[in-house]
């Protein structure tokens, strides 16, 4: 099956609006490409020099959203429902030009040109994620994660990913080693498989996504973590019976705030919440709904524009 790529040009302050837009009503995949992403990586890195130079002197607050959706869509119908909520989000934020383009991606483009992109990256201290297909030599002992994210959410490079990974590497090696571990909205299974080779002995990753529940289940497979770890399929933490020590959900804002109020029913006493995927605008909102639900605030980390809070129930 072919598919279909709607560009949206839009500034920063929109992007997260329209991408929960683009996901959560017109159930699309969704691609940012945010030239501010290239300016705070890590200019040690061998790859960091092949990156174009003319991406350095673009606007930084252009970014182009992609929406991708089967062939089978109504682009004109898609088109019109997409500008339309432009101009309601244009009435509380900065939209830029709306400009929007379309283009065909061919299955196989669609399911094999980003991989030369996708590098083994350091996560945290110790913990090397590495794509299947690339050669690495783990010189420095580090822990090796495979991971071959196919069409699910969940290759390591994003901030939230990376803040969920350094926190799992601290509140697993301090006095949770051993732990159970919940990870809601699992995606690839790259936080969950994470966890197992910090050491949790038990993992369970849920997702809503049938497809992100087979890529997990693949990439499991491929860490040799089964014996740990498994991935199902539901919504959220309605197909769980079971209570953990540590519960991550990498996911958006909005659902962190739906969640709060509902964490706690699979969490143990003494456990903690980490949560991510939850931009700064929405920071205020969030932290508030948490501290309202009853929850006691451990930390706060904030990457570029992205945040992540661990917090616990209180006593």
């Amino acid at each position: 099956m072919d598919y279909i790529q709607i560009g949206i040009e839009t500034d920063t302050e929109a992007v997260e609006a329209l991408s929960y837009f683009l996901i959560d009503e017109l159930d699309a995949g969704v691609e940012v490409c945010d030239p501010k992403d290239v300016v705070t990586q890590d200019k040690t890195q061998v790859w960091y020099d092949l990156i174009d130079e003319k991406l350095l002197s673009k606007d930084m607050d252009v970014v182009i959203v992609k929406a991708y959706f089967n062939e089978e869509i109504d682009i004109e119908k898609t088109i019109t429902q997409i500008k339309s909520q432009l101009n309601h989000i244009s009435q509380f934020l900065k939209t830029g030009t709306g400009n929007i383009t379309v283009l065909e991606i061919p299955e196989e483009k669609w399911a094999n040109e980003w991989k030369k992109y996708y590098k083994p990256t350091l996560l945290g201290k110790n913990i090397i994620i590495k794509p299947t297909w690339e050669h690495f030599i783990n010189e420095s002992n580090k822990i090796i994660v495979e991971m071959d994210p196919g069409m699910a959410f969940g290759t390591g490079t994003h901030e939230t990913t990376e803040m969920c990974a350094e926190l799992l590497e601290k509140y697993l090696s301090n006095d949770k080693a051993g732990s159970l571990v919940i990870d809601i909205g699992t995606g690839s299974g790259i936080l969950g498989i994470i966890a197992t080779k910090l050491g949790a002995k038990k993992v369970i990753g849920v997702d809503i996504d049938p497809m992100a529940v087979k890529v997990a289940t693949q990439n499991i497979m491929l860490n040799n973590v089964a014996d740990k770890m498994t991935a199902v399929s539901g919504n959220l933490i309605e197909v769980l019976d079971t209570r953990a020590d540590i519960v991550v959900s990498n996911i958006i804002a909005d659902i962190i705030v739906s969640l709060a109020s509902e964490v706690d029913s699979i969490l143990n006493e003494n456990g903690i919440w980490i949560s991510s995927g939850i931009i700064n605008t929405k920071k205020e909102k969030v932290v508030e709904t948490i501290l309202n639900t009853g929850w006691h605030i451990i930390e706060i980390e904030e990457k570029n524009e992205w945040i992540a809070i661990v917090a616990s129930r209180k006593n």
